[in-house]
């Protein structure tokens, strides 16, 4: 897998690009169960970090991440540029994660 190679920015720094193959995405869509719910609203009563919403987050960003990272080796990419989260709440409780940039092929800089 090519995780070691992505960046939000549009260079890798002593690598040229070679190809620009395509935008890649990894898409997930969550939902928060009912015991979710009863014990995140237990911890807001304490306040401070929501640790089942953290992880529900995190789990979802992992997963969008590595479908988008499968999505650019099926291409033939060896890194992407650009990548970039983005979320939106497909209905109460329902919110999609997806993660996308752009497939490229690079080689070292000479």
């Amino acid at each position: 897998m090519i995780s070691s190679m992505i960046t939000t920015a549009f260079e890798l720094p002593g690598y040229t690009i070679k190809k620009n193959i395509c935008i890649v995405r990894g898409i997930t869509v969550r939902s928060r169960s009912i015991v979710g719910n009863f014990l995140g609203g237990i911890q807001t009563i304490f306040g401070g970090n929501i640790t089942i919403y953290t992880n529900l987050c995190e789990k979802a960003r992992l997963e969008a991440y590595t479908e988008m990272c499968r999505h650019a080796d099926a291409y033939g990419a060896n890194a992407i540029i650009g990548m970039r989260y983005d979320t939106t709440e497909l209905m109460a409780g329902l919110t999609e994660v997806m993660c996308y940039g752009s497939a490229v092929f690079v080689e070292p800089k000479l």
